[in-house]
């Protein structure tokens, strides 16, 4: 049996130091999960992150882990706004780290992006013998260009910026197949030093629960969204859609249920008013756990309308495996890594075409058999190859790698713009 790195040999623990920046913990599903299995083989966790809903607290000690949090100001929408608040997340997170060094103690650093800055703070300290692990969870320069329509200077800013990155790395993790493949090709970082580690569901997290009819405000079916309220997640086209179905249909026995906050939440929900819907859909926001299970667990059908573009089709998105796990039948748009999840759970709709996107929600919503057949599909998938524990010996395999001693070559390579 594989002898776990972190409890051999060791006068104490390995310990290590999480880096967050977009998300709070616990509410960050992949960087909680994360955590806590390397707790359960023997590290000592740490993580600093920014305060948010429900995670106000500037630490709190869960579950033997410690959790170190700063205020961030309001969420930005623009580049001046993004250049202030990672700015400021930057300099806490800098000051958050040294009271961790000097009271728990790290020997590992773990960054998670956005952004790709923490390469700054990972290099200081490896000066002085720590070790430094990319946690790769977004493309910063294909999400500059899904946001801003525009490449330019701050794109080529922040290719350099996740070459650094990549190079500053010991180890990197990759989501998917494809981060894997940037990782690789446009990071440098040799292959055996890249692993990848799915965004796997927990089951004991999601749980299937009987449905509460009062979701579906007086209709028949509901359709379920969860996920972040953003330019790229496309809920314009899903409002589109939503229209298409509730009056040029006229299907009055269908109900839109979207949960999730984000810079885009208050304009959507704007959206929905001019386009005489607003009746039909129910905005949540984002809520805590139990409310959105019983939202998507009441949804007959379940949507991911992420926009078609270079950023959505190489991304795996946690909602997919999410609906996947709650044995709900999806409908999306036809992209890669969305396809490569969910197979035969979900229908995938013509890119960007939000009639198209009303056309499989109500062939799906008239089918009750496929609709079973589909979620139980899914359901098989997440038990038998997608569900967190089938990931956490990943994840340990790359601390293993950190640890194995194995010098890589490294030598300086030009970073492509």
């Amino acid at each position: 049996m594989r002898e776990t790195t972190a409890k051999a040999s060791m006068s104490r623990p390995r310990r290590v130091l999480f880096l967050v920046e977009n998300l709070p913990s616990p509410f960050d599903r992949r960087v909680w999960q994360e955590a806590c299995a390397l707790r359960d083989a023997g590290y000592l966790v740490s993580i600093v992150c920014p305060t948010g809903k429900g995670c106000e607290k500037k630490f709190q000690a869960i579950d033997g882990i410690h959790v170190y949090r700063y205020n961030l100001p309001v969420e930005a929408s623009g580049a001046a706004g993004y250049a202030v608040e990672y700015a400021i997340a930057l300099a806490w997170t800098f000051v958050l780290a040294w009271r961790v060094l000097l009271t728990r103690g790290f020997d590992v650093i773990h960054a998670c992006n956005p952004p790709d800055l923490f390469f700054l703070i990972g290099g200081f300290f490896k000066l002085i013998g720590k070790k430094f692990i990319f946690d790769h969870h977004d493309l910063n320069p294909e999400l500059f260009e899904a946001k801003f329509g525009r490449r330019g200077f701050f794109h080529s800013l922040l290719l350099k910026l996740e070459y650094w990155t990549f190079r500053t790395a010991d180890v990197s993790i990759a989501t998917n197949e494809s981060y894997r493949r940037i990782a690789i090709e446009r990071g440098c970082v040799p292959s055996e030093r890249v692993f990848v580690v799915r965004s796997g569901p927990s089951l004991e997290r999601l749980k299937i629960l009987p449905p509460d009819t009062r979701l579906k405000r007086g209709c028949r079916y509901l359709v379920g969204y969860v996920g972040v309220m953003g330019k790229q997640e496309g809920i314009d086209y899903l409002l589109k859609a939503a229209r298409h179905i509730t009056l040029d249909l006229g299907r009055s026995d269908v109900h839109f249920g979207l949960v999730g906050g984000g810079t885009s939440l208050e304009e959507m929900k704007a959206l929905a008013r001019e386009l005489g819907i607003a009746d039909n859909v129910t905005f949540a926001g984002r809520v805590p756990d139990g409310e959105m299970l019983a939202m998507l667990n009441t949804a007959d059908v379940c949507v991911n309308s992420d926009v078609a573009n270079e950023l959505n089709d190489k991304s795996t998105m946690n909602k997919i495996m999410e609906y996947m796990a709650l044995g709900k039948p999806i409908v999306q748009f036809d992209l890669a890594e969305g396809r490569h999840s969910a197979q035969g759970a979900s229908l995938y709709a013509k890119k960007n075409d939000p009639l198209d996107l009303a056309a499989k929600i109500v062939e799906l919503l008239d089918d009750p058999v496929r609709r079973a057949e589909m979620g139980e599909f899914g359901r098989r998938r997440v038990e038998n190859e997608l569900e967190w524990r089938h990931e956490a010996p990943k994840l340990l395999a790359a601390y293993d790698a950190l640890w194995s001693g194995v010098e890589v070559s490294r030598a300086p390579q030009s970073v492509e713009t």
